[in-house]
């Protein structure tokens, strides 16, 4: 049972909940970062990261941005330099955590103006998703409010084509050919007459001219040629999935059979195959006849990991729902709702807005999903739909403050989660460019709060906390007795709350304990 973070009862827990010994925290250090910002600079809105995504190998790194770019960075630390003889000879082999270097980026998404609605389509990248890789070419998913793309990016050699064209030795007209003769702007050779000099506007060559028996010496075709063995990477659109979404994407998702994916938005899911960018399924409808009955809207969905058939999708009013491709078309009945209900007396006008879930996550193992809300992480069992196992409390500190929140629009920001590619740990974003990460295997007490910065686990003086004002007693009614939570008032960053440095978007390597988290245009990353 989780200790301390739920109140289930006995026999069910979180992952791994069959382990003797919970897992003892992990420290976290500084890795890497990329477009760090400097003191004093101002931050241009194109270059703000709205997306980080790992491909499955963990080899590459994806984000993307407001201007509408997607940027890749590859492993370097995936082979080793080291000779065999100077291998056989290392007594010790030494582990490394993983290290990037940048890759290459490319323009993904331009703005757009939809004339039939006046409105401004912004190029800004909501989510980004690696395919399969096939004939060593990565493909991967973008897509803004309304578009998808779907992108294919290989290694070339880099060649260019050899400027000698015409033997600068040649003589045409009884003189030397000059340098600007040698090629016209576009690098192809000049046109030449049959005495060897460039054809002029006056110069006009006869229906019945012949090639002399020797040809003409001063003519050589253009050859293209490798200057180096250096590679380059090159990206290249190779489908765009338009017009099948009436209200902003809110999320794009993969299956597991490779060859479909579902993409969302407020009201609709449709599902598509990669091959096929001008028709796609709508599998779910929420829109009502009257748009005044409209009580939620999807907020995301996630296929899930190995059953091709199952995605689950969730919803402004804080319930996820699970459902079958196979049992209609229109899947407008679904298997299965996660849904916690709050206790009677505890609504307040904040609750349905902060029970809003933001994203959710599928775990490796099938068995868990993990939803963020505005206040919480909440980790999920497929076979138990009436509460959630664990709750991790993640600013509690803010309920106080919710008001303030919701004035600056604050409390609708949408905060990322995600797992450990173990399932034993989760992690998600908070203010003050600070992220958590969570123990969730039974009897786990981890709950570490780091900045995303070069000493995350910087700790900063907190002041006596002041008597909680009457919006703090909002939630007393729930069970403050969870993982993570503090006393009303207390702040983790020193009484200083910075709601403009809000730390979104993160994602965990597939395979190793590293974290890419994003602080407004700077790329963190931590290992343990």
């Amino acid at each position: 049972m989780i200790s301390g973070a739920s109140g289930v009862p006995a026999g069910v827990g979180a992952p791994d909940a069959t382990s003797s010994a919970p897992l003892p925290a992990l420290e976290w250090k500084f890795s890497q970062v990329f477009g760090e910002r400097a003191i004093g600079e101002e931050v241009q809105e194109v270059d703000i990261i709205s997306a980080i995504e790992f491909d499955k190998t963990g080899e590459h790194l994806a984000t993307g941005d407001r201007g509408g770019r997607v940027v890749l960075f590859e492993r370097t630390d995936g082979r080793d330099q080291r000779t065999r003889r100077e291998l056989e000879k290392a007594n010790t082999v030494v582990s490394r955590h993983p290290e990037y270097r940048y890759s290459t980026e490319f323009q993904s998404h331009e703005p757009e103006f939809d004339y039939l609605k006046s409105l401004e389509i912004e190029e800004k990248i909501n989510k980004i998703r690696w395919c399969q890789t096939a004939n060593a070419a990565q493909f991967l998913l973008s897509t803004n409010d309304k578009t998808i793309k779907l992108w294919k990016v290989t290694e070339k050699k880099v060649k260019q084509v050899k400027n000698l064209n015409v033997d600068p030795g040649a003589r045409g007209n009884g003189s030397l050919l000059t340098n600007s003769m040698l090629l016209n702007p576009k690098g192809l050779a000049p046109r030449l007459s049959s005495n060897g000099g460039p054809v002029t506007r006056s110069s006009v060559i006869s229906q019945d001219f012949v090639f002399p028996p020797g040809g003409i010496p001063s003519l050589h075709l253009p050859s293209v040629v490798v200057w180096s063995n250096e590679m380059t990477l090159v990206a290249r659109c190779r489908r765009v999935y338009a017009n099948a979404h009436a209200y902003h994407i809110n999320s794009i998702s993969n299956n597991s059979d490779f060859e479909t994916y579902i993409s969302a938005d407020d009201l609709r899911i449709n599902l598509w195959n990669l091959e096929v960018s001008d028709q796609s399924f709508n599998i779910v409808d929420i829109k009502p006849t009257n748009m005044e009955d409209l009580t939620e809207v999807i907020t995301s969905a996630e296929f899930h990991p190995t059953h091709c058939n199952v995605l689950a999708y969730s919803s402004s009013k804080g319930s996820i729902r699970l459902i079958d491709m196979r049992q209609s078309a229109l899947c407008d009945r679904h298997s299965k709702v996660f849904e916690e209900t709050d206790p009677s007396g505890s609504r307040s006008f904040f609750t349905e807005i902060i029970a809003s879930i933001s994203d959710i996550k599928f775990a490796r193992g099938d068995r868990y999903i993990l939803s963020r809300d505005y206040m919480s992480l909440k980790l999920w069992d497929v076979n138990m739909e009436s509460a959630p196992v664990a709750t991790f409390k993640v600013h509690e500190h803010l309920r106080p403050k919710l008001c303030d929140l919701y004035e600056n629009d604050s409390i609708f920001d949408k905060f990322e989660c995600c797992f450990s590619g173990d399932g034993m740990r989760v992690a998600t974003g908070s203010y003050s460019n600070l992220f958590r990460v969570f123990g969730a295997t039974s009897g786990s007490e981890e709950a570490s709060t780091l900045e995303a910065s070069k000493t995350p686990n910087r700790r900063v003086v907190t002041p006596p906390s002041k008597p909680g004002s009457r919006l703090a007693n909002l939630a007393r009614g729930r069970r403050d007795n969870r993982r993570g939570s503090e006393s009303p008032g207390a702040d983790l960053n020193g009484g200083v709350h910075d709601f403009t440095s809000k730390l979104l978007h993160l994602a965990w390597h597939p395979a190793a304990n590293v974290i890419a988290c994003a602080a407004s245009n700077s790329l963190y990353m931590y290992y343990a």
